[in-house]
């Protein structure tokens, strides 16, 4: 069952019967199975006695370079083969998103949508909702409970948007089995112009920032989430309410750039986890995976300003200017942070992990951008330098999470601390950090790492 809660019609028109397919436009949900959407589309497809048709438009995304586009193209690889094999038609061609769905749906009964919460996404849906002549059905299938359905406004914090969501998420946790294909789309023959077969290829031909290399660390795809998923709760969910925020214990899901990308459902992680015994890490695990998460989706939903330093608390932009004179321990540039050159070792190491793996472990994430916040000349300096590093590097930059985790390093979903220099009353980290996990370890576990990578 797809819960009619994770439903909206964008365009209220009649199908058509006669038209040659239903057309499916991906772009969040960037996989063959568990996907709501894709599943949605095939029962209305079954219904109209027509073969599907999935588009997916590869577009320059804001800040998007060499990095993001080789693991999702590299990941869209296999989605086309999997739906294929399913009997589902699938193309991809260089076009803004909602340009191709626009041009296909022409010939198409009725056409279905996923669902994105950042504002170049909204944009992408209703420019295609706008003067659409065919129906137009959006289905939620990246949020455990749709953002509108938690929280009718902008939550304070997390302890506010908990019960909320726990008030219904039992109504979406339903297994979302794969719907038979009724007619098979192997006869339509539409034209891509991408060619999915040599990605590396492909990605040197964009116009993106080609300095910023593929990573190998992460394997690309659903199939690769999906083991990382089953080595996870075989190995670090076991410890992962204790160990989590040590870096060097390797406990981490390392589920976020999958679940940036679309290519496993929050819904199936969490299914996976609860069938585990009920645990003190199995509640940790979900108060990050559900909770955190989708209290990011409500704040890039309802504050429009997200990607700014406008859009921090009150308070804390108050406090921060009111400490603005304070002497900075260092002052470093954005490429001095970029190049890793500060005088704290822990500090570069982290940086060195974003640049070599695409990621770095959350409690040093908070670190790396607090210290950021401390040497740098002013707070919306910080912010800039922070956002720009976090959206260039990180394989699951430019999402609501990192919009929301950079924002906290800046007061978001935060309260008051006692006051420090610089930080004011803005919740400041420093050598204590240390004191929590082996960081000589994790150093050595970044040089490894680098070199596995080859930098």
């Amino acid at each position: 069952m797809i819960s009619p809660g994770r439903l909206k019609v964008l365009v209220d028109a009649p199908a058509r019967p006669e038209g040659s397919y239903v057309l499916y436009w991906m772009q969040q949900s960037q996989r063959a199975a568990f996907n709501p959407a894709l599943e949605y589309a095939l029962e209305q497809a079954n219904e109209l006695d027509l073969p599907l048709l999935v588009c997916f438009g590869l577009t320059a995304y804001p800040d998007a370079n060499a990095r993001h586009y080789d693991f999702m193209l590299r990941g869209l690889a296999e989605v086309r083969d999997r739906l294929i094999a399913r009997g589902v038609g699938f193309v991809i061609r260089k076009a803004p998103p909602h340009e191709l769905a626009r041009r296909l749906s022409a010939d198409a009964a009725l056409v279905v949508c996923d669902r994105g919460y950042l504002k170049i996404q909204r944009t992408w849906r209703a420019k295609l909702a706008e003067g659409l002549q065919r129906r137009l059905i959006q289905v939620e299938g990246d949020v455990l409970v749709p953002v509108e359905l938690a929280s009718a406004k902008h939550e304070y914090a997390a302890r506010t948007i908990r019960p909320r969501i726990q008030r219904v998420w039992g109504e979406f946790l339903d297994e979302l089995e794969p719907r038979p294909v009724r007619r098979r789309a192997d006869h339509l023959a539409i034209a891509g112009d991408v060619d999915l077969d040599d990605v590396g290829k492909v990605v040197a031909g964009l116009k993106v920032d080609q300095a910023v290399g593929a990573v190998k660390r992460f394997p690309t795809g659903e199939g690769a989430a999906r083991a990382q998923l089953k080595a996870f709760i075989s190995g670090g969910l076991s410890r992962y309410a204790e160990e989590r925020g040590k870096p060097e214990a390797r406990a981490a899901s390392l589920m976020s750039p999958y679940l940036h990308f679309g290519q496993i459902s929050p819904v199936e992680i969490v299914l996976a986890v609860r069938r585990t015994p009920a645990s003190d890490n199995r509640a940790t695990y979900l108060e990050e995976l559900v909770v955190r998460r989708e209290l990011a989706m409500n704040h890039v939903f309802y504050e429009p300003g997200y990607d700014s330093y406008a859009a921090m608390p009150d308070w804390a932009r108050r406090t921060l200017a009111e400490h603005a004179g304070d002497p900075r321990p260092h002052l470093y540039t954005r490429e001095q942070f970029e190049a890793a050159q500060t005088h704290d070792p822990y500090w570069n190491a982290a940086m060195r992990e974003m640049l070599a793996t695409g990621y770095m472990h959350n409690h040093l994430r908070m670190y790396w951008g607090k210290k950021i916040l401390q040497w740098s000349a002013s707070a919306d300096e910080a912010f800039e330098t922070t956002l720009a590093l976090n959206n260039r590097w990180f394989l699951d930059g430019r999402d609501a999470n990192s919009y929301t985790n950079v924002g906290w390093l800046f007061g978001l979903h935060d309260r008051p601390w006692g006051p420090q220099p610089v930080f004011g009353t803005v919740r400041s980290m420093g050598a204590n950090t240390f004191k929590k996990f082996d960081a000589d370890a994790y150093v050595r576990q970044v040089a490894g790492l680098a070199a596995a990578e080859g930098t």
